[in-house]
């Protein structure tokens, strides 16, 4: 019996701050003094968030030394990366842009405000740089791209034809961060993007952080530092100002990433442009069920002002796929509910919620018991088949590196509780499911939409 195939749908790269000079057009190298002062903001608000979740635990999570061994530095080192991935039998893992110990170049939630050609430039910046540093091993490293302003649909076309050309299997949504005067994704204006997705096999991806404000995050941090800064305050302070603020449970909960799903599904998108993949990833999925079911009610009601043919919990079985970053016990309970063939498992490295350094343990106490078929779909074959991937090729790179199944779904009586817990504190492993029970939080928005689209007419 081979061993299981693991596709990790959620993983991170950055680039460092030394290589900037060497991908940012020069023209715009006056803003380099601006992107490292940023950087030391960021890094001195993040590392202290970090520490504090992580550094009590490390004689628990980190027996083999991979995180106190800077296994994390596989986010811009590809043979470090690569080799994390073998030692927790990662075949292959989707690559996005992010992670707290550098800033990105302008173009994400966690930057200021930028003019829309400066954030247009980081992105080709991380994009070139990702390809050269992750780029030689396409069949493991799945790469990502990031989405400008798209304020000139021309220079965002282009570089979506680039990311196809080099092999990029997707691209964050435009939205990702808000820019004014953007118009709904179900708006014509977006329809030359969608139709090259299409045409170009570039899924659209969906990421946690969605729908932010351009330099909101950025601005609460910068202001907590100040603050901190006024009265003398070390990094204890500055960490609890941020929890009780941008980084409370609050920013982790926003909706509007549910709202670009439902933009697609409702406005005609996919019926325009039905080879059209939407990817939902680091959003839990908890809540798709009971949302898809309120969706299919309002599709049903409001058919005169809706443009597609289609119900959502249709689209999303043809369609879509959740991306579901360390997978918690309850969604996997909800596995049949939310689409078995619909889930992928991200482990989120090397991210301080996410799996890593500790993914076979995770998974082997997510899985125990379970049928070998919803397994094998939901730690690799999903994903496979989502993004068209090679599956001999990654059964092959499976074979010597990944766990057996008798080791994933075995039992998992011998780890230790302690551990399971700090699972729980670092990434809400046991929390219950969410259901229906933000529903009427999200009428919120989904009525405004409906208003939209009944004052405009359905978008045909």
């Amino acid at each position: 019996m081979r061993n299981v195939t693991i596709v990790s749908a959620d993983g991170h790269a950055v680039m460092p701050p030394e290589a900037w000079p060497d991908y940012l057009e020069k023209r715009f190298h006056d803003y380099l003094p601006v992107f490292h002062a940023e950087n030391e903001v960021n890094r001195r608000a993040m590392l202290p968030l970090n520490d504090m979740l992580l550094v009590p635990a490390l004689n628990l999570f980190d027996t083999e030394g991979a995180y106190r061994s800077e296994g994390w530095a596989g986010a811009w080192d590809a043979d470090v990366r690569l080799a994390q991935m073998d030692r927790e039998g990662i075949a292959a893992e989707m690559v996005y842009h992010g992670f707290f110990r550098v800033a990105d170049l302008g173009f994400s939630v966690m930057n200021a405000t930028y003019p829309p050609e400066i954030v247009d430039a980081g992105v080709r910046a991380y994009h070139r740089w990702a390809f050269d540093v992750f780029g030689g091993s396409p069949d493991r490293l799945l790469l990502v791209g990031a989405i400008g302003a798209c304020t000139d649909l021309d220079v965002t076309l282009a570089e979506t034809n680039w990311l196809a050309d080099h092999g990029f299997v997707g691209m964050y949504m435009p939205g990702f961060v808000t820019i004014p005067g953007q118009p709904p994704l179900d708006d014509h204006y977006w329809d030359p993007l969608w139709a090259l997705c299409a045409e170009r096999g570039v899924a659209l991806v969906v990421h946690g952080g969605y729908g932010l404000d351009q330099g909101y995050a950025y601005e609460q941090v910068d202001s907590a530092c100040k603050k901190v800064d006024s009265y003398g305050g070390g990094d204890l302070d500055l960490v609890m100002a941020l929890a009780q603020g941008i980084f409370s449970e609050k920013f982790f909960a926003d909706l509007r990433h549910r709202r670009a799903m439902w933009q697609l599904m409702l406005g005609g998108v996919f019926d325009r442009h039905p080879d059209l993949h939407l990817m939902m990833t680091e959003v839990r999925a908890d809540w798709l069920p009971a949302t898809l079911r309120h969706l299919d009610e309002v599709y049903a009601k409001h058919q005169d002002v809706i443009a597609s043919h289609r119900s959502p919990s249709e689209w999303w079985h043809s369609n879509c796929l959740a991306g579901v970053s360390f997978m918690h016990k309850c969604e996997v309970g909800l596995r049949h509910d939310i689409g078995v063939d619909r889930m992928a498992f991200g482990r989120d490295y090397p991210h301080a919620e996410g799996t890593w350094p500790n993914t076979i343990d995770y998974l082997r106490d997510l899985f125990a018991g379970i049928p070998e078929d919803d397994v094998r779909q939901l730690l690799g074959g999903n994903a496979i088949r989502f993004f068209g991937l090679d599956v001999a090729t990654l059964d092959a790179i499976a074979e010597p590196i990944g766990p057996s199944l008798e080791r994933i779904i075995g039992g998992a009586d011998d780890i230790d509780p302690a551990l399971i817990a700090h699972f729980d504190a670092r990434s809400g492993y046991l929390k219950s499911a969410e259901e229906g029970t933000r529903l009427h939080e999200l009428d919120e928005l989904l009525n405004r939409d409906l208003d939209r689209m009944a004052a405009t007419g359905p978008v045909r």
